[in-house]
């Protein structure tokens, strides 16, 4: 599989690093650095991250915040996710544009599908910010939406585990872990790789996703030589 345009998803929490701080500097320059390394082959990156390191609107809901009010502050959260990532990617000389579904005008502009093809064929890595700009939709929904908009070729979903596993490894020892899976299998047993929205719309329009480590140095440039790192899950 020939990848000359991926939409990488990063959770909030991701940015965390080993600190208790929202964001930690480190582990954005090592984003920043893993990303540089395919732009230097000339492939195209889109970005969406989420907010949870700052603020998950599910978890406002159960504290009393109203739905809609939780998740447009969560969306907030992803633009400042999103600033921060562009400071990393511009300091090392990464030119960038940075899209948001919410109206934010002295920051970004506004999310347009043909303004991010345009800026990822200029050779910007494009961060959309602000999920899909409505309540009620995860990052997860957002990265997926964003992808069939830029006609990306695959998401790569960077998490702390290296693929999908039959149970969570971090509780399970016995857990066996799939090296490639189709939606159909996923969803017969059960799997939680993205919230079911997300999920359908990566499997009506046969998009793939590969869920990997982003944490392991390389392994953003390995997928991309055809390395089997990761889950691919595929039609």
């Amino acid at each position: 599989m020939k990848l000359n345009r991926i939409l990488l998803k990063l959770s909030g929490e991701s940015l965390q690093g080993d600190h208790s701080e929202a964001i930690d500097t480190d582990r954005l320059s090592f984003f920043a650095r893993e990303i540089k390394s395919l732009t230097e082959k000339g492939v195209q990156v889109a970005i969406v991250i989420g907010g949870g390191n700052i603020f998950r609107g599910l978890k406002g809901t159960s504290q009393g915040i109203n739905r809609v009010q939780g998740d447009t502050m969560g969306m907030l959260a992803t633009v400042i996710n999103s600033l921060a990532l562009q400071e990393a990617l511009e300091d090392i000389h990464i030119r960038t544009c940075l899209l948001s579904a919410i109206k934010i005008e002295s920051i970004a502009e506004k999310i347009a599908s043909r303004r991010a093809i345009r800026a990822l064929e200029d050779g910007q890595v494009v961060l959309l910010a602000g999920g899909t700009g409505n309540p009620f939709f995860t990052t997860d929904s957002a990265a997926v939406l964003r992808a069939l908009e830029i006609n990306a070729d695959i998401i790569l979903k960077g998490t702390r585990v290296d693929g999908i596993y039959s149970a969570d490894p971090e509780k399970d020892p016995n857990a066996a872990k799939y090296s490639v899976i189709t939606f159909d299998e996923a969803l017969e047993k059960g799997l939680k790789i993205m919230d079911l929205t997300a999920f359908t719309l990566c499997r009506e329009n046969h998009l793939p996703l590969i869920v990997f480590n982003f944490n392991v140095q390389g392994n953003l440039l390995r997928i991309w030589m055809g390395e089997n790192i990761g889950t691919l899950v595929k039609i």
